[in-house]
């Protein structure tokens, strides 16, 4: 769309109104993301003292195009490492939406301390160039791939003894166990720049568990004499898409297709419920996963690239 002289671009802070239309931007030509307008609002109603989590608003003669989400990043003893990780709607890119959208974030980030940002870009060649003009080098690759859950899953393995598939919900009252689940898997998460070596459960319980398009009925924990050893946790739009929030395992119990049940009884229940298209990512040198996700029956269907980019403190007036 050829830009107009009367244009006029705006970057302001998010409001609850503009939920829809950021959720739009950025699920626009990307069918595999999940995200639902309502915990776009949830996301920026959460306090965020160490996170300084805020969401910029790109307005182009009035009109939401798109919007960035950036903050620090928590759970790890690295210090000085945040996000920028935003969309602008297809039919006005090229217009300066996302090089500004980009720029205030870097800017919110840099004055809460923040030298070494990353961003996620589409793994095709506009946005890859975007990211370089934007002085982001590339990092890892990751893979989304879908499935149509009106199809016909494989056969359950039977399940080791001493093991057995409860829903996440039974945990509502006292999560801390799974919490404990994820803070062991994500110590040797495949590809991640930045090790997860401080994750806290205050984080974890306001950041995932309590999200409003958690499912704790779809999400399935693998448990071991009644104690949990994996799950599959889910985020669903509430209609017929299902995400695959997170699949871990502990390390004293891998090898033991704990992963691989969790994740088959989640998309059971899924399909029961009435989702139809599941959709989940890996670093693609996630090799077990992988795997499991096509034994699942799922097909690759987008990629993405890490951008990271090393920031200057800019002058005081900038702050």
């Amino acid at each position: 769309m050829a830009s107009s002289p009367s244009s006029s671009l705006t970057i302001r802070d998010f409001r609850p109104e503009d939920a829809e239309a950021v959720a739009t931007a950025h699920r626009a030509g990307r069918e595999h993301l999940v995200l639902s307008a309502e915990t776009l609002v949830w996301l920026n109603a959460q306090p965020s003292p160490e996170e300084h989590f805020r969401t910029f608003v790109a307005e182009l003669d009035g009109r939401v195009v798109g919007a960035v989400r950036c903050g620090v990043v928590l759970g790890t003893t690295t210090t000085g490492v945040g996000y920028a990780n935003g969309s602008v709607l297809p039919g006005f890119r090229r217009r300066g939406a996302a090089t500004a959208l980009l720029a205030a974030a870097e800017r919110h980030l840099t004055g809460h301390g923040v030298t070494e940002v990353h961003t996620w870009l589409d793994d095709e060649p506009a946005s890859l160039a975007f990211g370089a003009a934007q002085d982001y080098r590339l990092g890892r690759t990751m893979q989304f791939a879908g499935r149509d859950l009106t199809l016909p899953l494989p056969p359950a393995p039977v399940l080791p003894a001493g093991v057995e598939l409860r829903p996440a919900a039974d945990w509502a009252a006292d999560p801390h166990p799974v919490f404990l689940v994820e803070s062991d898997a994500i110590l040797d998460e495949p590809g991640s720049e930045v090790p997860m070596d401080a994750y806290k459960y205050e984080d974890w319980l306001r950041n995932d568990w309590t999200r409003p398009d958690r499912d704790l009925a779809l999400s399935v924990v693998a448990v071991v004499d009644g104690r949990p050893a994996a799950f599959s946790m889910v985020q669903t739009d509430g209609v017929d898409r299902y995400w695959s929030a997170f699949t871990a395992c502990r390390r004293e119990f891998r090898g033991r297709g704990l992963t691989k049940s969790a994740k088959l009884e989640s998309l059971r229940l899924a399909a029961a419920a009435g989702y139809r298209h599941a959709y989940t990512s890996n670093d693609t040198t996630n090799g077990p996963m992988l795997a499991i996700n096509a034994w699942l029956g799922y097909e690759r269907c987008a990629g993405e690239r890490k951008g990271i980019k090393q920031l200057k403190r800019p002058s005081a007036h900038l702050l």
